[in-house]
């Protein structure tokens, strides 16, 4: 019988393939992933990328699969349209998008940067519209119109993008896109949680009424301001959204943007659906993206984090010695090959156990009698809650030296 849940990369629950669990899902056949790093990424407060930098990001989410690039927004600096013009030019197999006020002026910088499609925005809630744009809902549609028209007389895949859409009054939102969609051109449309507020029960309702009224594809882009942007996007995507917008690690504005490791990964494990990126490129990528925009991310974050596989507590550790050779998933969700990290590493600290101390003696191909391993415990032990912080192996070798000997 096949397991999905539980192949030899990695070690799910069961529960995800219930009959009952799968009856509710309508992914669509085919899923793809648009990374947005290289422009709503770039807002991050602080965070600023270099053309170089930005071609070499390029270049390696095309080599984790990654379906579409927003490769920036030409208005923004002379910079940016060159770094737009060089990644359209590297002939990657990823698409390559750029973004666009809702202004027939940012669709010609598109055009001439050699872009295939853009995705262009408009503030959809009257409430955004009005305190922060200080402009009404007239304004919005004629915008909307008119920049979408001269895409489509460009030649190029548009995108509507709704700034705000989950705050918006829904019928209103609606009647908003049903003006552009008929009136105006769109080959896709952008349902945006702007700010994070929503819930998955919300946008899966939403998307469904989308998909009865609209034959555009649906896009998600989602915020992590909640922390529930994955599951937000998720929950689009099984109920027909076809485009998700991600980020590397989830940089971002505030919380930053719904993270590409995470939503692949989940996708993948979670839910069986392989959407076709290299999984094993992306701990590399998430380097890189660190690299380049000065950040670093908390050593557990998941899937990327530095010390995420690394075991300091002794019965985590215990496991790892009685199941790495026999079932490896026995005690991690995945095998860190599967997204390209260093293996699983064995700490020492306060919370270790005597498999802790075996495991590194075992490393150094050293031996320790029964008797004398709690007491090396101990020691590791005493030394980390003396300078809080786990031991470095010079440390322990001083350590094992004065218990067993040379």
């Amino acid at each position: 019988m096949r397991q999905p849940w539980k192949t030899e990369k990695w070690f799910t629950s069961p529960w995800n393939y219930l009959p009952e669990v799968r009856e509710q899902f309508n992914f669509p056949e085919k899923i793809r992933i648009h990374d947005v790093s290289l422009r709503d990424g770039e807002q991050q407060t602080g965070t600023m990328f270099r053309k170089d930098e930005k071609v070499a990001i390029a270049k390696k989410l095309a080599e984790a699969g990654v379906h579409r690039i927003e490769a920036g927004m030409p208005a923004v600096s002379p910079e940016d349209e060159a770094a737009i013009k060089e990644i359209v030019n590297l002939g990657l197999d990823s698409e390559i998008f750029s973004f666009a006020r809702c202004m027939p002026a940012d669709v010609k910088l598109a055009k001439e940067c050699g872009v295939k499609g853009i995705i262009t925005e408009i503030p959809s809630s009257d409430h955004i519209i009005k305190n922060a744009y200080g402009k009404d809902m007239d304004w919005a549609i004629k915008s909307s119109i008119d920049t979408t028209l001269a895409a489509k007389a460009e030649g190029l895949y548009t995108t509507f993008f709704t700034i705000d859409s989950t705050r918006s009054d829904l019928e209103r939102y609606m009647d908003l896109i049903d003006k552009v969609s008929t009136e105006g051109h769109m080959d896709s449309m952008t349902l945006a949680d702007s700010f994070g507020g929503t819930t998955p029960q919300a946008i899966a309702a939403v998307v469904r009424k989308f998909k009865e009224r609209f034959h555009q594809p649906i896009e998600i882009h989602c915020h992590q301001d909640f922390d529930l942007g994955v599951a937000n996007t998720i929950a689009a995507l099984a109920n027909g959204a076809s485009v998700a917008h991600v980020t590397v690690s989830a940089i971002g504005e505030r919380a930053g943007n719904v993270p590409l490791e995470d939503t692949v990964m989940a996708l993948l494990c979670l839910y069986g659906i392989d959407v076709g990126i290299k999984t094993e490129v992306l701990y590399d990528l998430s380097k890189l993206v660190q690299q380049c925009a000065g950040i670093q991310l908390p050593p557990n974050r998941p899937l990327v984090g530095d010390m995420l596989y690394d075991i300091e507590s002794g019965i985590v550790a215990m496991f790892h010695r009685r199941c790495k050779s026999v079932e490896p998933c026995e005690y991690i969700p995945f095998l860190p090959e599967l997204i390209g990290r260093p293996p699983v590493r064995i700490a020492l600290g306060k919370g270790c156990g005597n498999a802790n101390v075996e495991e590194k003696l075992e490393e150094r191909g050293k031996q320790a009698t029964p008797e004398q391993i709690p007491e090396i415990v101990s020691r590791v032990k005493e030394k980390s809650m003396e300078q809080k912080k786990l031991l470095t192996d010079a440390e322990f070798d001083e350590i094992v030296k004065k218990v067993v000997g040379a």
